[in-house]
């Protein structure tokens, strides 16, 4: 089809009244937009009255991105053929009045947990050496229970050792057969079993120092054994209590007391389709140069036939605008808006239903007690995204100061919002546009046609008595032709 064809088309349809009953469709978005009666097997259901900011026309309007059939593909029970398909609609009405959103049952697999914990587990390691050249690391990632045991093991293991070198040198000096003869000369004193150098050790590394068990001067080797024990137990010290501090001290606690909204609500926000969510924190004591930033994790094939699985694209929080670095003082709606570079462009409510992606948030900040960097997270699955929601506002003014309601932090309360992706409500619009400069063009043309001051004569010459006679599909063909 030409594209004089399709404007005096387009013009024809707009100028003439279609049959009753047989409303106007638009057919087939970009890049072959053109208006056509619905098939016959399509139920219609009425718009919203008056018409609204969506579209312009103010009775009925459906809205059909088929298939190259030309019955199209519907799911659901309303509004569907005898005989189709559930679960394959592609005919939606803007101002439809069904739920906006549906829930799925469907349990399925996270990649990061609500509560920020990762799913993925790491197997067949065969380098394992190399976590203990970063044994500082390896001992503050353990868990409490592991890091208690190991705490323990250090010190227990030393006392062991060290007991058992102290007998074997009592034993070889023969002090253990001599312990009640005076005149002898013992190179630790006391030490008559492996119990008892076990407690010359605790005495020794703990520098505990009873005075009944010691070294005397009658051996070197007692002494040197003592000067190493005294420094292997600092050492395990200063290890163990840094470890202890570093993991009691860590700011990943302070994660808890950061929250996020249980669901991503999809709206608009000044004439854009945004997703938004809410974070808040619990403390008074806020983060320190917070930064916001999410990711999308979602499989695809690539165009070679290459499939990514779990592949990570960011999507903008006001990167470009400082709105991802926030005064987290009060709850605050962080929102992305759908554009074309977004990855929900061509997403709509329906399509929502059958996509399968995570959106991971990550929030960042220091923490104002410690100076440390903390960071929390969480994830929302295509199930948790609610279509035509917005959040209820939780703050008030209460005795000259704000107060925060964390009781309604996850409300939600229903708006009108179109169920189609934000990429087919753009070419609405851009249609929109090219109709009011085909009619503007088309009126100027008219009026080129019959200057003013002829404009009596033609008339009169065409034959034209009462003015209803200009309403005769005759003389509208020839107003078409013209």
């Amino acid at each position: 089809m030409s594209p004089n064809t399709r404007l005096f088309a387009l013009l024809f349809t707009i100028i003439v009244p279609q049959t009753p009953g047989q409303p106007l469709c638009l057919f087939g978005l970009p890049p072959s937009l053109f208006l056509e009666p619905c098939p016959a097997s399509t139920r219609l259901q009425p718009r919203i009255k008056g018409g609204g900011p969506f579209y312009p026309y103010p009775d009925v309007l459906q809205v059909c991105t088929g298939n190259t059939a030309d019955t199209p593909q519907c799911g659901g029970n309303a509004g569907c053929p005898p005989g189709s398909t559930p679960g394959k609609q592609r005919c939606k009405l803007i101002g439809d009045d069904r739920q906006l959103y549906s829930s799925s049952n469907k349990k399925r697999q996270r990649y990061v947990t609500k509560d920020g914990k990762s799913q993925v587990n790491l197997g067949n390691i065969e380098e394992k050496k190399r976590f203990l050249s970063d044994i500082f690391t390896t001992i503050v990632d353990l868990k409490y229970r592991w890091f208690l045991f190991v705490f323990m093991m250090c010190y227990i293991v030393t006392w062991i050792m060290f007991a058992e070198i102290y007998f074997i040198v009592a034993w070889l000096r023969d002090d253990v057969n001599h312990i009640r003869d005076q005149t002898w000369n013992p190179c630790i004193e006391n030490v008559d079993s492996f119990l008892s150098a076990l407690l010359f050790s605790v005495e020794s590394q703990r520098t505990i120092g009873y005075g009944y068990r010691m070294v005397t001067s009658n051996c070197t080797e007692g002494a040197i054994l003592l000067m190493i024990q005294s420094i292997i137990g600092s050492m395990i010290d200063a290890l163990m209590v840094g470890c202890m501090f570093v993991k009691i001290s860590r700011p990943k606690k302070r994660a808890q007391t950061l929250m996020f909204s249980t669901n991503c609500v999809i709206s608009y926000r000044d004439d854009e389709l945004c997703l938004m969510f809410r974070i808040g924190d619990l403390r008074d004591s806020h983060m320190v140069d917070a930064k916001i930033r999410a990711k999308l994790i979602k499989s695809r094939q690539t165009k070679e036939g290459e499939f990514i699985a779990l592949e990570q694209s960011e999507f903008n929080l006001g990167y470009n605008t400082g709105e991802d670095r926030l005064f987290l003082v009060e709850p605050q709606i962080i929102s992305h808006t759908i554009n074309t570079s977004s990855p929900f462009w061509a997403m709509s409510a329906d399509s929502l239903k059958r996509e399968q992606f995570e959106i991971v948030v990550i929030l960042e900040g220091i923490v104002e007690a410690t100076g440390m960097t903390c960071q929390a997270r969480t994830s929302y699955t295509d199930d948790e995204i609610l279509w035509g929601y917005r959040f209820e506002p939780c703050m008030s003014l209460e005795k000259g100061a704000f107060r925060v309601d964390y009781s309604r932090f996850d409300k939600t309360f229903e708006v009108t919002t179109p169920l189609v992706s934000a990429k087919e409500m753009q070419a609405l619009k851009d249609l929109e546009r090219n109709e009011q400069s085909i009619l503007s063009l088309y009126w100027d043309n008219v009026g080129n046609t019959y200057p003013s001051t002829d404009t009596e004569n033609r008339l009169s010459r065409s034959g034209i008595d009462h003015i209803s006679e200009e309403r005769t599909p005759e003389l509208k063909h020839k107003v078409f032709a013209v």
